[in-house]
Order: structure tokens, then sequence, then C-alpha cells
């Protein structure tokens, strides 16, 4: 994803906030990736688009599992009673 220029073209992508991937230190066969849309347009655009079929080839190609969490922003932020565990 990275050398073949994947990335950098998900992440030109309109509405995309992050893309990220992140490696397990228990783990060599787990990469965590965390990729952030404006909305669901956007997502929806992404997951309609050239770039995912590219993608999935990809996939195919190395035999990649994936599963799959997906978090939802609240914008109201930290509730008052989980600060006191956060160190800024």
């Amino acid at each position: 994803m990275v050398s073949s220029g994947t990335v950098d073209l998900i992440r030109a992508e309109v509405g995309n906030e992050k893309y990220a991937y992140f490696f397990s230190m228990s783990d060599p066969e787990t990469v965590l990736l965390i990729d952030s849309w404006r909305d669901q347009e956007a997502l929806d655009f992404h997951h309609h688009s050239p770039m995912m079929d590219h993608i999935l080839q990809l996939r195919a190609k190395y035999d990649l599992h994936m599963r799959v969490e997906r978090y939802v922003s609240d914008d109201m932020g930290i509730p008052k009673a989980d600060e006191q565990f956060i160190q800024k």
C-alpha cells in the first residue's frame, strides 16, 4: 500500500482526514489501520471509487484478512469524569 503509492492517493482523496498504520508489538502479523473521513458521504465515495478496486486486488494478492471496528466521534469531547485519566 505504501510502496505502490496507494496510501498517498487515499490521503489525497476529498474527505480523507486520516489514514495511518500502527504495528502490534506483540503480533507481527497484525496491523491497525485508522482511517477517518469527513462524513459518511466521503467514505461512501471512497468505497465506490476505482481506488477501492485497487485495494481489493492488493488484499487478494497478499491474502490479507480484516476485522473491522467502527468508531464515531461524538463532538461532545471528553466526559469530565474521564479527564482525570488523561495527562496533557
